[in-house]
């Protein structure tokens, strides 16, 4: 490489790095911290709204997960979730109702393809590792765990 094109090169990378915009790190924090937290909230009301209604607190996680859940794939058809996860970030992708965008997103995105193979098979191509990996390891953990504590056998 010539001495003329190292120093084009090198404006280049300056004009990259002049024109690359600085992450706002302390507002993408509190904003994630407060995302999370309403929708943390939010699982936590139906939580108990559900604990006077259920007879177990088995029953109620279920529910307020299936609730979760339902909220988030309701919220991601309205296009509200686009928006929460665009200025709340990862406070918006961790919840439960993070993974029901993504598989609701998934599935609205190749709707056109058809309910079989465009909506019901591209849906899972997130889901999928996620479910296999979960799986996996929750057998893996209680493995280990029933051989520790002896309720293996």
């Amino acid at each position: 490489m010539d001495k003329a094109q190292q120093d084009q090169n090198a404006k280049y990378q300056q004009m990259v790095k002049e024109a690359t915009p600085k992450p706002e790190h302390r507002k993408n924090i509190v904003l994630a911290f407060l995302t999370g937290g309403i929708i943390c909230t939010i699982g936590q009301a139906v939580f108990n709204l559900f604990s006077k209604i259920e007879p177990t607190r088995m029953e109620t996680t279920g529910t307020t997960q299936a609730t979760m859940i339902a909220l988030g794939a309701i919220a991601t058809g309205l296009g509200f979730y686009d928006w929460l996860a665009e200025h709340g970030g990862m406070g918006a992708a961790i919840p439960i109702t993070g993974f029901s965008n993504t598989v609701t997103a998934a599935a609205m995105e190749f709707k056109r393809e058809g309910y079989i193979l465009g909506m019901g098979a591209k849906m899972f191509v997130v889901a999928g590792p996620v479910l296999v990996y979960g799986i996996l390891s929750s057998f893996i953990i209680s493995f280990f765990w029933a051989v520790l504590t002896g309720t293996l056998l």
